[in-house]
């Protein structure tokens, strides 16, 4: 298959982003990025400690955020925006208000049909992360991982604009779909949906996932791995989506569209 042009441009902004420069012009990089995108850098090292930009992309915490330990608490999994929420109906969900796409579609053909009918009827989150937000995600419960599947694909932008013209651009992108049960046995999928720039996602528990590198679609099945609810479980390189699909009668949500939450906030309980 011809790599896609967003997979090409996605690579070679991605060579330079990993790159470290000479300290001072890494520190020129790196504070230009700080101030142009206005990061918040109060919870992190300061930006001349980031030998690459893609370092300062994947920062991680100085000192963990707390979090409710509460087993029937849900906690955002990222720093980001609601670009839509609300509930999957006829296996159709919103990419953005106006915008539907096929549930089936995005989960990919390697999920099973019983495994898609479980989220009938349930609810969905779009979370985008833009490039001035905390680039790693994290369990936002405590949960078991049963498959994950890394589907390839373009990288077109995911922000609102992109979102509101480009029909089906979560089927369309690639993404690594993670099929999930809760500590109640409900099953749940986390999508990572990857974007323009760097295009990378990392999974610290599969590192043989490597996105933006193949056009064969793999899958990794699991037979005990379980993540506790605040576990860091990768990043992306600069910003992007996760999408996050719930059987129905999982959760009464407190967040809404165009609400920003912010990783370790309850956004969720368990009915």
């Amino acid at each position: 298959m011809k790599q896609h042009f967003t997979s090409a441009l996605s690579q070679i902004f991605g060579r330079f982003a990993s790159k470290e420069h000479r300290q001072a012009f890494q520190n020129i990089i790196n504070q230009t990025y700080v101030r142009m995108m206005g990061l918040d850098m109060s919870e992190f090292q300061s930006p001349e400690s980031y030998r690459s930009l893609n370092a300062l992309f994947t920062r991680h915490f100085v000192k963990m955020r707390p979090f409710s330990t509460e087993q029937h608490d849900v906690i955002s999994p990222c720093d980001a925006l609601i670009t839509e929420c609300g509930t999957i109906q006829k296996a159709q969900a919103l990419q953005i208000k106006g915008m539907s796409y096929d549930v089936n579609a995005f989960l990919g053909d390697t999920i099973s049909e019983t495994s898609k009918e479980a989220i009938n009827d349930g609810s969905f989150v779009n979370f985008y992360l833009s490039p001035r937000d905390y680039h790693r995600y994290h369990a936002p419960l405590d949960m078991q991982i049963l498959n994950a599947v890394h589907i390839p694909g373009k990288l077109y932008p995911v922000n609102v604009p992109m979102l509101k013209k480009k029909v089906d651009l979560f089927i369309e992108n690639e993404r690594v779909v993670l099929e999930c049960l809760s500590g109640e046995g409900k099953r749940f999928f986390l999508v990572l949906v990857g974007a323009l720039n760097v295009g990378k996602m990392e999974i610290s528990f599969e590192p043989k996932i490597q996105t933006n590198m193949t056009s064969v679609v793999s899958v990794y099945t699991y037979e005990n791995l379980h993540l506790t609810k605040g576990d860091d479980f990768g990043c992306f390189k600069m910003g992007s989506t996760i999408v996050m699909l719930c059987e129905n009668g999982m959760y009464e949500w407190s967040i809404q569209t165009g609400d920003n939450v912010r990783f370790g906030q309850t956004i969720a309980t368990a009915i």
